[in-house]
């Protein structure tokens, strides 16, 4: 009965709310029916309903992974969600050039692009955008005062990969600007300090970012790539310091990267023994609170002498590291 109510009521494509309906309890009333997964994503497909006529697809793969129609169907959708999402950042990108949003219209304009490469209306939006923003942004840049015109020209010359100019721009900038803590020279400093990371010069990496955190010691950012510095330069105990107090600011702040992964794995990458042997966990867990304090001191302790030859290991940094870290999750 079901496969016939399928066979009248889904191939209709004047119908699709009935064969969505009828499809749906099809697949209800027996799970693998494979041709109910399939005509019912015939009329989402009808009613534009692609991602919903996706996901049922997918269910129907999982009853039967080899069905050669659903694969089919689940390629012709994927290439229908592809160009509508082409024709919307079109109408947006129409919309900001009409409001003279220039910047935000390039944005959109390549961000279609990416997903149709060449398409001649995208391409006709921007060659008519790309110099008024020129020109717009050129007036706005001479509008400035020198320093903030030298870390504009810095940011350009980062952008085309001349670093070394980049460098040279950004420390006109700071040079010219008398409050070093004033947030055009804290931007100047972060940027010098990308520069210096692309050219290995970490040393020089590491004086930016701790310039930076003189005045912002929350800057997730400088703290991140100067932990980055020092592992780079074999520092690994100020790698560490940075790394533990990136974990102990809150995960809105540090962005779900560097939580669950960057720093996480140079942690693990750096020093596998001490998460080995610590245990301490990088979020509070009720299961690990009693772990014994002494036996974590206690290796804490004979590892310091054998690693770093310290003759007077209690005050070593891996002793006070520990004591952080715990201290910070409870």
């Amino acid at each position: 009965m079901w496969d016939e109510a399928a066979e009248d009521g889904i191939i209709h494509y004047y119908f699709p709310l009935n064969a969505v309906y009828l499809g749906r309890l099809c697949i209800k009333v027996n799970k693998k029916f494979i041709k109910g997964y399939f005509r019912l994503a015939i009329a989402l497909r009808a009613l534009n309903k692609y991602k919903d006529a996706i996901d049922n697809i997918k269910m129907g793969l999982a009853v039967d992974p080899g069905n050669a129609d659903l694969k089919k169907q689940a390629s012709e959708m994927e290439e229908l969600m592809r160009k509508d999402r082409v024709m919307v950042l079109i109408s947006k990108a129409k919309e900001q050039m009409q409001s003279g949003h220039l910047k935000d219209c390039l944005a959109t304009c390549d961000r279609a692009l990416a997903l149709d490469a060449g398409n001649s209306e995208i391409v006709k939006i921007k060659r008519s955008v790309e110099p008024k923003f020129e020109a717009a942004e050129k007036r706005r840049v001479m509008s400035l005062p020198k320093p903030a015109r030298d870390k504009e020209a810095g940011d350009k010359c980062y952008k085309l990969a001349d670093f070394e100019g980049a460098i040279e721009a950004y420390t006109r900038c700071i040079d010219a600007t008398a409050d070093k803590s004033s947030e055009l020279c804290i931007k100047a400093y972060s940027n010098r300090s990308a520069c210096h990371k692309q050219l290995s010069n970490f040393d020089g990496t590491i004086a930016d970012c701790t310039a930076v955190l003189d005045t912002d010691i929350n800057n997730v950012k400088s703290l991140v790539r100067r932990a980055q510095a020092f592992e780079a330069v074999e520092r690994y105990k100020s790698a560490l310091q940075d790394v533990k107090y990136v974990l102990s600011m809150p995960q809105s702040s540090v962005g779900q990267a560097n939580w669950s992964y960057g720093m996480r794995r140079r942690l693990k990458k750096e020093f596998p023994c001490m998460i080995r042997y610590f245990q301490v966990p990088l979020q509070y867990d009720e299961r690990k609170a009693h772990q014994s304090r002494s036996a974590t001191q206690g290796w804490a302790l004979r590892y310091t002498q054998k690693h770093l030859h310290s003759k007077d290991a209690s005050t070593c940094i891996w002793q006070s590291s520990v004591d952080r870290a715990l201290a910070a999750h409870r």
